[in-house]
């Protein structure tokens, strides 16, 4: 089997710098002139790429409206992209351009060696560039996915980190987040809320909704625009189902449990003054029993 071998060729002429060693009858010029070129060329490119690529880049995302979260590893990305740069300017500075055609061979075959090794994490860091694009949702947003649910903490390139409402801290990897349908409660100015209340056969519908409704406009967690409404929604076996949908502004995860519980105790405190019941499930069972075993066990007692 033959196996590809990429020559390196390490030593250069030492550059500039080299050069200029060599004039004053320095010692080892050209290896200190590689040495120092590689250092300077890669210092000077880094330090003035950065700050430039830095500054326009963040003026760029603030013109585009992105969030914090978003400039972090973007940020990241073009420092590792200005370093490569620099690396680069390093070598040919040393005079040690031979070096970035075998560095680039050897680059090339390891990028497709670690493609195959890394598909999960470069899955995930697709997905993680999707989700910093498309912005599904963003830190702090309330969230809900495969029957998980929590506030997002952090997002990052490979996974996202969600905080369970039992203070719980998920990792998710972000294709996951991305293969599947997510549920966003708070990504828009306002939430509508539906709850049902039950309430007996024989009580009055009309009552009823007026009472619902007048404990969702006293409410003044409970928008009155849109309007509150209450539609009986479903007869059941003991009860009369009646569902009150409500809306609620700049909703988060402690506003919905707050103002849900709130208006329902509201609602139930006004059925029990009203003297409207709220039924529970009943079953009649019906049968006959025999006493044949206890007249048998009664008869072999005595």
């Amino acid at each position: 089997m033959n196996e590809l071998v990429v020559p390196l060729q390490l030593q250069g002429d030492g550059g500039a710098v080299g050069r200029v060693l060599t004039q004053q009858n320095v010692p080892y010029a050209e290896t200190l002139g590689t040495l120092l070129g590689l250092v300077l060329g890669f210092a000077v490119v880094y330090i003035v790429g950065k700050a430039v690529v830095s500054s326009a880049l963040n003026r760029v995302l603030d013109r585009r409206g992105a969030d914090e979260h978003a400039k972090k590893p973007l940020m990241k990305i073009a420092t590792l992209v200005v370093a490569f740069v620099a690396l680069g300017a390093g070598f040919a500075f040393a005079g040690l351009g031979n070096i970035l055609q075998s560095l680039a061979t050897i680059g090339a075959a390891a990028t497709l060696a670690i493609g195959f090794a890394m598909q999960d994490v470069i899955a995930n860091f697709v997905a993680g560039i999707f989700i910093f694009t498309d912005k599904p949702f963003r830190i702090n947003d309330w969230i809900e996915w495969d029957g998980n649910a929590g506030v997002v903490e952090d997002i990052s390139f490979r996974v996202t980190r969600v905080r369970t409402f039992d203070n719980e801290l998920l990792t998710v990897p972000n294709s996951q987040l991305t293969d599947g349908v997510i549920k966003n409660p708070v990504a828009k100015d306002k939430l509508r809320l539906q709850v049902p209340f039950g309430i007996g056969y024989d009580d009055d519908i009309q009552q009823a909704t007026d009472i619902i409704l007048d404990e969702a406009e006293n409410h003044e967690g409970i928008m009155t625009t849109p309007e509150p409404s209450v539609r009986l929604t479903e007869l059941g076996d003991s009860s009369v189902t009646l569902k009150s949908r409500i809306w609620i502004s700049q909703p988060s995860r402690a506003d919905f449990v707050k103002t849900r519980g709130e208006y329902v105790t509201a609602v139930k405190e006004r059925f029990d003054e009203e003297g409207i019941d709220i039924p529970y499930p009943n079953r009649t069972l019906s049968g006959e029993l025999s006493v044949g075993g206890a007249e048998r066990l009664a008869q072999s007692n005595d």
